[in-house]
């Protein structure tokens, strides 16, 4: 249990708190999700931080492989439920952005399993880490989006319409992206479904 491993570790406790707040509507003003926004960077900052360090320090183990996709999942799935349950995404939008995400996420992780029994590696590409990017920047923008709606202040009309074009766009794009990444996945690794 090296120093990445406890940042993941800290990335998976974190999600039920993110939750709690974000689903806290009796938090007045929004509060509940601005703080859940805030904790969404920190788990995503240690993210990046963990595998950075992972590197730079050779402390790249096994259970860090094994966990850190399973906390990124995690994390990201549990904000593109939050973010279509309480609207922020017009239904049947959201609904079916979130199942084009999950599934792609199930497919490709299905095919790793199948290749890691094969002692076959499937390494992320461009296209799946560009995804990853977009979608990292997208869904705070939306959990940004649910705390203009319910702060109960008076966010000028242009702004807030502004950053809801910016979310929509940006959610967009990473659907597109999620599509595209796991065909290629597919593509490229398609000996994965030969028996």
């Amino acid at each position: 249990m090296n120093l990445p491993n406890k940042l993941t570790v800290l990335r998976i406790v974190l999600i039920p708190f993110m939750m709690f707040f974000y689903l806290a509507n009796f938090i007045p003003h929004g509060v509940g999700k601005l703080v859940a926004l805030i904790i969404f960077i920190v788990a995503s900052f240690t993210d990046m931080l963990d595998g950075k360090i992972a590197r730079k320090r050779n402390l790249i183990t096994n259970l860090g492989k094994f966990l850190d996709p399973i906390a990124d999942k995690i994390l990201t799935s549990a904000v593109l439920f939050l973010i279509i349950a309480d609207g922020t995404i017009p239904h049947p939008y959201g609904a079916i952005a979130v199942t084009i995400i999950i599934a792609r996420e199930f497919i490709v992780a299905a095919m790793r399993l199948n290749a890691a029994s094969k002692g076959v590696v499937i390494a992320a590409d461009i296209w799946g880490k560009l995804k990853t990017v977009v979608q990292m920047v997208a869904l705070p923008v939306c959990m940004l989006v649910a705390y203009i709606h319910t702060c109960g202040y008076n966010v000028p009309n242009a702004l807030n319409l502004t950053i809801e074009i910016i979310a929509y766009v940006l959610l967009g794009a990473a659907t597109i992206l999620t599509v595209i990444s796991g065909a290629n996945y597919v593509i490229k690794n398609k000996d994965c479904f030969k028996e």
